[in-house]
């Protein structure tokens, strides 16, 4: 049984910071890309940034320039540092990563079960 164990969330002030992770637990496996998104009320899933295999990036509008996301591959975790924080970045974020298959297209039904973040003064 695959998990994705997310850890990082927390309450922080507007202009604070904080730093997501997100690891592969039980049967195991190389995060070859991810993302991280944040989920509203109602379950609805907004992207927030992406990770290609490549170490290409993409970000929302909203925080490009404040949030990087990155693969640490020497420890298999997804991480999104989160700078200047605002009171709209609050939700739920939830990470999801990519599990290459050989011979077939990469898996993407993994989703971690989402940490929540919190900003406020």
């Amino acid at each position: 049984q695959v998990q994705l164990v997310e850890s990082g969330g927390g309450l922080v002030q507007p202009g604070g910071s904080l730093r997501l992770s997100c690891t592969v637990s039980g049967n195991t496996f190389s995060i070859l890309a991810g993302g991280w998104y944040r989920q509203s009320p109602g379950n609805r899933r907004e992207f927030i940034a992406a990770v290609t295999s490549g170490g290409a990036t993409n970000y929302d509008y909203s925080v490009k320039g404040r949030f990087a996301i990155s693969i640490d591959r020497t420890i298999n975790t997804l991480s999104l540092q989160m700078n200047d924080l605002k009171p709209e970045d609050t939700g739920v974020y939830v990470c999801n990563v990519g599990r290459s298959v050989p011979g077939r297209p990469v898996n993407w039904d993994y989703w971690g079960q989402g940490t929540r973040v919190t900003v406020s003064s």
